[in-house]
């Protein structure tokens, strides 16, 4: 029997908007943006694949603007559903996504 891992709950990342868990692991662990529209949540690594930064402007903090998460860094936008980027410097390329659940108000690693 597998037991699912609890982030954060769903009332903490905002509608429309995102925030980041750190997630532990034994190499040290990495940080997970959670992007929520309606009782859906995304999930990707918190690293542009143009340069390796981190996305946000300030931890937990992230530009979102028509659809699109903005790296911080460099301008690229990506699909909040998809995690593929459609403008700037990584354009073809993806955030790596993880897959979470939502349930009982909670957001999940499976």
């Amino acid at each position: 029997m597998s037991v699912s891992k609890t982030l954060c709950k769903l009332e903490e990342v905002p509608d429309g908007g995102a925030t980041a868990v750190q997630v532990d692991s034994s190499s040290g662990g990495f940080s997970l943006i959670l992007l929520r529209r309606g009782e859906r949540v995304f999930a990707y690594h918190n690293e542009c694949p143009h340069a390796g930064r981190r996305l946000d402007w300030a931890p937990g903090r992230f530009l979102i603007e028509a659809g699109s998460l903005i790296c911080a860094a460099h301008g690229a936008m990506f699909s909040i559903e998809s995690g593929r980027c459609h403008a700037g410097p990584c354009l073809g390329a993806g955030l790596v996504a993880v897959r979470v659940d939502v349930a009982d108000g909670e957001v999940r690693l499976p």
